[in-house]
């Protein structure tokens, strides 16, 4: 991904907006801190995009993860995947990304 793209995810305030992002297939990028690290999950529904995002930024395809989640519109539960990204593979903080 080129400096000046825009991102192929998006990230949101508000954590339901995002999973609801996610569930429409969308890329979220969730934020957290794991054992005093910054790390991200990049969440969707959409396998295929995900694994597209792997290919771009050189993950392995054995490292996406499966973790079913609710939908919190319905209560729901579906099949959703994520990547865990930390270290250099972890996009930089940037407020213009946020909605």
């Amino acid at each position: 991904m080129h400096a000046d793209a825009h991102p192929p995810f998006r990230e949101f305030r508000s954590r339901r907006e995002g999973m609801i992002y996610a569930m429409d297939g969308g890329l979220w990028l969730h934020r957290h801190v794991w054992k005093g690290r910054p790390m991200a999950h990049l969440v969707s529904t959409d396998k295929a995009r995900l694994l597209a995002y792997g290919v771009e930024v050189g993950l392995s395809a054995g490292r996406l993860q499966y973790k079913p989640l609710k939908d919190p519109r319905t209560g729901v539960r579906c099949e959703a995947w994520h990547w865990d990204l930390g270290g250099p593979l972890l996009p930089p903080l940037s407020a213009s990304r946020l909605h």
